[in-house]
């Protein structure tokens, strides 16, 4: 006889009124507390054991959907039809507008189930100092048009969003064949001009070598989204996850989160690239010499462990003559980056007043002569 199906889980939401005007509470990045904007009432949020958010799950498991059930969450996400971006919403919510591109979007009739974030990093600068980042960066761009910067200086509310990350750990033991070049020179004789010349001549002496090598990688960091172009997530970094809390639903008071668009599985193909290419660093370092050459290595990985994090972003998705531009600051540090719009009229100035400079310059060479 069939087992009952387990009843669905609780669909978790990031509101929490607040206890003396009944508004929501958001999370202050500066204060570190819940706010109510209406009445002004704070409140401490709850952290857990830190212990807990660096606490790292099996990845096997994890794979063979055996995770306990504590560590799965059902929520509503609903894609982009834009940029598929995976948008999370609360038990109240049943539209929006996409926090990547600002495409308005609508929550579908399903649920989906999840792993469950096991650690945040909290939003750590507020939304005026993620715009006036994102300002200064405009402001430095002397080819972006001027209606855009105007535009973004009017002070349209930034997104808050929680961005979805991987982490792995694993540990790697290698063994590896290759060559290890030493640089030496030979004297040769060359004829110039009719004449016979000396010259030193690089050669390289090559010899076999082979060994192993063993790393054990902590916190390999794999983005779980397709939302925004990887170049721009990358340079975000460094993001310092020892401020890792244990996740509760309060940091996210106020703020958006997207749902992983990369699943496990995928997220760990691309964390095993990153360790090749550190494996393949320490290789050539162990080979040694002046040159190296790599023929093979062969990497046995096992206890590899995982973590679903959120990452603060604070986000901005303009449209601007029917052109996206969007533009991210990293919550935790205030790094800026994002598309590079270009003016045509101020591209054609710059190579006019180019041309007429060397035409000036070619003029005044010419009269000195």
């Amino acid at each position: 006889m069939s087992q009952p199906a387990p009843p669905p889980l609780p669909k978790e939401t990031t509101r929490f009124p607040c206890p003396q005007c009944g508004a929501d509470y958001r999370f202050a990045p500066r204060e570190a507390k819940l706010v109510c904007d209406h009445c002004g009432h704070e409140e401490a949020t709850e952290t857990g054991d830190r212990a807990a958010a660096i606490a790292e799950l099996d990845f096997k498991a994890a794979l063979a959907q055996q995770l306990p059930a504590a560590e799965v969450i059902e929520t509503r996400v609903t894609s982009c039809p834009n940029c598929a971006a995976h948008v999370v919403f609360d038990g109240d919510t049943h539209a929006t507008e996409c926090p990547f591109c600002a495409t308005p979007v609508v929550v579908d009739t399903g649920t989906h189930r999840l792993i469950k974030p096991r650690a945040v990093l909290p939003f750590q600068i507020a939304e005026r100092t993620a715009h006036d980042a994102m300002n200064d960066w405009l402001g430095k761009l002397w080819f972006a048009p001027n209606g855009l910067q105007d535009y973004a200086r009017k002070g349209r509310k930034m997104n808050g969003i929680y961005v979805p990350y991987w982490t792995y750990d694993a540990d790697t033991k290698s063994a590896y064949s290759g060559e290890r070049g030493t640089i030496y020179y030979v004297t040769e004789t060359v004829m110039r001009d009719g004449k016979p010349e000396q010259r030193q001549v690089q050669k390289i002496r090559w010899r076999p070598a082979s060994g192993h090598v063993a790393r054990w990688f902590d916190d390999i960091l794999v983005l779980g989204s397709k939302a925004l172009p990887k170049k721009y997530t990358d340079a975000l970094q460094p993001w310092d996850l020892s401020d890792l809390e244990p996740y509760t639903p309060e940091f996210l008071a106020g703020f958006q989160a997207e749902g992983y668009s990369v699943d496990l599985e995928h997220g760990y193909e691309e964390a095993r690239r990153q360790m090749d290419r550190a494996i393949r660093r320490d290789v050539a370092f162990d080979i040694g010499g002046d040159r190296q050459r790599i023929h093979s290595v062969q990497t046995a990985v096992s206890d590899v462990t995982f973590k679903h994090i959120l990452l603060p972003v604070w986000m901005a998705a303009y449209k601007y003559r029917g052109t996206s531009y969007r533009f991210v600051v990293n919550g935790q540090t205030g790094r800026v980056q994002g598309e590079r719009p270009y003016s045509g009229w101020k591209i054609a100035c710059a190579v006019a007043c180019g041309a007429l400079a060397a035409a000036a310059i070619g003029f005044i060479i010419a009269q000195s002569q």
